[in-house]
């Protein structure tokens, strides 16, 4: 099917793809940092109990802190708009990343680790819904949500060489404080970015129609979050909520510590720091190739399959078997076999994310689209999934035997494991659209 889109239209695309892409910028790049930034900002060695806690903390607070004002961003786009939210929500979270590169403490390091997650949790429930608005035919709309949603693998893959060659330049790079080693300054500059293109382009962006129509008739109804609990949509948000957990606990639990996980493989382990960074860089990169993959499949798929609960499964069944196979076999395995994996882990888990931008808006009314979708999005994925890190490095860790990479490569299959299958059997409370068209 051709899609033909005004040049507003294509404004707006451009602009949500932005966002989406350097949502997942911001959030894959701790994984790579934090250890440089843990061992400067406090002098915590990789490896020990204190940096485990701390990278489970790093994880889990902003993860909390994104959830609940995730959730309020939800209902200010109910409230005042699809376009101010947005914008206002992308200019934070590249602004926090900015201060981020001057942290001189952990605390501050963490504090704008928080503010990041609270912009980057209320983009994508306002990006969702101001798509979704803007597109009258509903195979239109479901095509455009699922390509536009593929740009945040594009942010995966970008932050996975923008770290490469920030590892390579870094030498020749000013100092920043006069640190040893500013490779993680620098990468967390590098998020910045995003802020710029909104600067020239924030005028002339419009609102969502669907929602200024109504707003302007008197008929748009104040959001709630009580709603979401009423007899009609008790179901649908708590099973949503539930599988958007599962669907980001994967990624946060365990394919994000993968980058740690292979600096303790044999061929990896002997080699200097920058090699290692590169190494894990590399592996990331893969990983947000197969999600990139995995999102066009599911973009070309949705029109296809009309049951969104059929579709899901193509996703969430493989992945069962592919994700705790991974991680069992990582340290015994050579690079290229677990970059083959991560190919495939991020295809049957990352595809997932897109699956949500497309069904949350058909089960949510004008009203309530953004609250409800910032409630299954951020106390769901960001609070409750993302927490899995936490679950996985600091409680799950300390209980496995082995090195540091073999302990975390243990802990990671067992939580990888518990949510994958626990997404699948929620699969089947999942409510099934009652139409194509949005809910009014």
């Amino acid at each position: 099917m051709k899609i033909r889109l005004t040049p507003v239209q294509w404004l707006i695309c451009v602009i949500a793809a932005i966002g989406f892409a350097f949502d997942i910028y911001e959030l894959l790049m701790l994984p790579l940092i934090v250890g440089d930034a843990l061992a400067e900002l406090a002098n915590i060695e990789r490896g020990s109990a204190e940096f485990s806690r701390w990278v489970g903390i790093l994880f889990f607070v902003p993860a909390i802190f994104g959830g609940i004002f995730g959730l309020l961003g939800g209902y200010l786009t109910d409230r005042f708009g699809r376009r101010r939210v947005l914008v206002w929500s992308i200019l934070l979270y590249a602004g926090s990343v900015l201060a981020a590169a001057f942290s001189t403490t952990l605390w501050q390091f963490l504090l704008f680790r928080c503010t990041t997650f609270i912009g980057v949790s209320v983009e994508f429930v306002a990006a969702v819904a101001w798509l979704a608005e803007i597109f009258e035919d509903s195979k239109v709309r479901e095509r455009v949500l699922g390509y536009t949603q593929a740009f945040s693998s594009l942010g995966g893959i970008m932050i996975a060489q923008a770290y490469l060659l920030i590892n390579a330049i870094a030498p020749s790079l000013p100092a920043i404080y006069g640190g040893p080693d500013d490779v993680w300054r620098y990468t967390l500059l590098s998020g910045f970015f995003p802020a710029l293109p909104l600067l020239i382009i924030r005028p002339f962006l419009p609102e969502s129609p669907v929602w200024q129509q109504k707003r302007a008739a008197g008929t748009l109804k104040r959001p709630s979050v009580g709603e979401l609990f009423s007899p009609a949509l008790r179901r649908t948000t708590i099973v949503t909520t539930l599988m958007m957990a599962c669907a980001y606990g994967a990624a946060f639990g365990a394919i994000q510590q993968m980058p740690r996980i292979v600096t303790g493989m044999a061929e990896i382990a002997p080699l200097a720091v920058p090699l290692q960074r590169a190494a894990a860089g590399e592996v990331q990169f893969w990983q947000e190739i197969g999600g990139l993959t995995g999102r066009f499949a599911l973009a070309m798929l949705v029109v296809a399959i009309a049951g969104r609960r059929n579709l899901l499964r193509l996703f969430q069944i493989p992945g069962m078997v592919v994700l705790p196979v991974l991680f069992a076999t990582a340290l015994s395995s050579d690079v290229t076999t677990v970059k083959i994996g991560m190919f495939f882990a991020g295809f049957f888990t990352v595809a997932q994310f897109s699956f949500w931008g497309n069904y949350l808006p058909r089960v949510y009314p004008t009203h309530l689209r953004g609250t409800g979708e910032g409630f299954s999005a951020n106390i769901g994925g960001r609070m409750i999934g993302t927490s899995f890190a936490f679950v996985t490095t600091a409680i799950v860790v300390p209980m496995m035997s082995g090195s540091p990479e073999e302990q975390l490569a243990k802990a990671a299959v067992l939580v990888v494991t518990f949510v994958v299958i626990c997404g699948v059997a929620l699969s089947f409370a999942l409510p099934e659209p009652k139409s194509q068209d949005l809910p009014e």
